[in-house]
């Protein structure tokens, strides 16, 4: 091998790690901003799931509207049918 062919080799092999270097930098920017994207969607799911948990609990049950629905249209044909 001539000093010619060890300086190409060499200049070859820099031009490598240099390819190498920027595709890990590009990855890890990439990785860096998937991070970043799944922080903000855990974050926006826990603000929906506590919206969604204030609702649930200011809600009427429908059974509940039921009954009282049936009830009152009990007390109504009762009045109904005494004032007659």
């Amino acid at each position: 091998m001539t000093a010619t062919e060890a300086e190409q080799v060499a200049l070859e092999l820099e031009r490598l790690r240099r390819s190498v270097d920027v595709g890990f930098a590009t990855t890890r920017g990439d990785l860096a901003l998937l991070l970043q994207r799944a922080d903000q969607t855990d974050k926006t799911l826990d603000e929906h799931e506590t919206r969604i948990e204030a609702l649930e609990r200011t809600r009427w049950p429908l059974p509940s509207l039921a009954a009282a629905t049936s009830c009152t249209a009990l007390a109504l044909t009762v009045w109904q049918t005494l004032g007659r």
